[in-house]
C-alpha cells in the first residue's frame, strides 16, 4: 500500500505528520528520505508536537540520535548523514534503540544499509518549489495496518 499527499507549506507537513503519528504503534521504525531541506526534522517536530511536547526538536545531525521520553513510549529520532560506515551503528549500540516500546524515526537509513532492521514504513519527501510531496510507502504489516488507519481518517 502507497500514498502521495502534496504538502503546500509547513504547516501542512506538522498537520501531516501528527494525524499519522496518532496511528504508529510503540516498537515502530520509520525510515525518513530526502534531500536536505526536504522536511525530515520538521516532519519528527510534528509528531512530537501531537504528543504535547513543547521542547526543542532539532535534527541529531552530529549527535546521530535524539532521545524523547514521552508518557507512552521512547522515541528515537536518528540521523545518519554523517554516518561513515554502518558498523558505526553496531558501536553506538543500534540494536538497544530499537526495542519494542520505542518508536524510531531514521533519516538517511541507507547510510545503515545491512545493518538496519526493514522499516514498517518509508516516507519520501521531495521538495517541489515552496512545497513538499510526501510519497509513504507500508513495507510490512504493520505499516500496511498503519497506512490503512490513516487512510480511513
Amino acid at each position: 500500500m502507497n500514498a502521495v499527499l502534496d504538502l503546500p507549506d509547513e504547516a501542512a507537513t506538522l498537520e501531516f505528520a501528527a494525524r499519522l503519528y496518532r496511528h504508529l504503534p510503540p516498537g515502530c521504525l520509520v525510515y525518513l528520505h530526502g534531500n536536505l531541506g526536504a522536511g525530515k526534522t520538521t516532519f519528527v517536530r510534528g509528531c512530537l508536537r501531537s504528543t504535547g511536547f513543547t521542547g526543542a526538536v532539532k535534527s541529531p545531525t552530529f549527535t546521530l540520535v535524539e532521545e524523547y521520553a514521552l508518557p507512552d513510549r521512547t522515541l528515537f529520532h536518528f540521523d545518519l548523514y554523517r554516518l561513515n560506515d554502518p558498523e558505526e551503528l553496531e558501536w553506538m549500540g543500534i540494536r538497544d534503540y530499537l526495542r519494542p516500546g520505542a518508536t524510531c524515526f531514521i533519516e538517511w537509513p541507507e547510510r545503515g544499509a545491512g545493518l538496519l532492521p526493514g522499516a514498517d514504513l518509508d516516507i519520501r519527501l521531495e521538495i517541489l518549489g515552496p512545497s513538499r510531496r510526501a510519497t509513504l510507502a507500508a513495507t510490512s504489516e504493520q505499516g500496511r495496518a498503519i497506512l490503512a488507519a490513516w487512510a480511513a481518517g
